[in-house]
């Protein structure tokens, strides 16, 4: 095999992450093996939409929780946009509130930063064969709920999971209405419905939530 061909069978990898030290760690477990390639990394949702246009990668690793912009928006625009890219959520939150909703969204899997030392390199050759990577608990998970009467109701939609990043950053209910080009009544629905689902009883209890949710992967 000369060099050409052997360059047509390494999939190019782009991250998606504002720590450096994660991102670091994800391109030593990335660049050791002879059929994976780094070819860009972002900290940004802008850095993102703008390296995925330039580089066309074959798979995103993407974090849900940036410091500037929304990993849920990047999912959902990489995937209308460029239904060929592979995209692996890699994050700190709990996959039975998450990843449903992700892959309905356009990831192709979801892993937790706890279990990427061991699964990371897996779970990207699966997704880039055009199959879906997902935890075994989280497989058995969707199977069981799926024969559970009135399982919508207790899932979080997209848009309510972005009402939950941008209350952990801190925006408050004006804030997030713009932010979403939302009417401040829409938003307070959401936020109604997010404590429902969520069992929280207090706006208070909200905000602790959402800070974590979105600290988890910032501390």
């Amino acid at each position: 095999m000369n060099q050409s061909e052997a360059q047509k069978d390494v999939h190019r990898v782009l991250i998606v992450d504002d720590h450096p030290v994660v991102r670091q760690g994800i391109k030593l477990m990335i660049n050791a093996e002879a059929d994976l390639s780094i070819c860009g990394e972002a900290q940004t949702e802008q850095q993102a939409r703008r390296l995925v246009r330039e580089l066309k990668p074959d798979v995103l690793v993407v974090d849900l929780s940036l410091s500037e912009g929304d990993g849920f928006n990047i999912v959902r625009d990489v995937h209308a946009h460029f239904p060929g890219i592979r995209i692996l959520v890699l994050s700190m939150h709990d996959e039975a509130i998450y990843a449903e909703r992700l892959l309905a969204q356009g990831a192709s899997g979801y892993i937790m930063k706890q279990a990427a030392t061991e699964q990371l390199i897996t779970a990207l050759r699966t997704v880039l064969r055009g199959e879906r990577f997902i935890s075994e608990a989280l497989q058995q998970s969707l199977v069981a709920r799926k024969s559970e009467d009135g399982s919508q109701k207790t899932r979080l939609s997209a848009r309510e999971l972005q009402v939950i990043s941008l209350i952990g950053q801190g925006l408050g209910t004006r804030e997030i209405a713009d932010n979403l080009s939302l009417s401040v009544k829409t938003v307070e629905t959401h936020r109604l419905t997010i404590k429902r689902k969520l069992a929280l009883e207090t706006n208070a209890q909200l905000v602790q939530y959402a800070i974590k949710w979105h600290g988890t992967s910032a501390g």
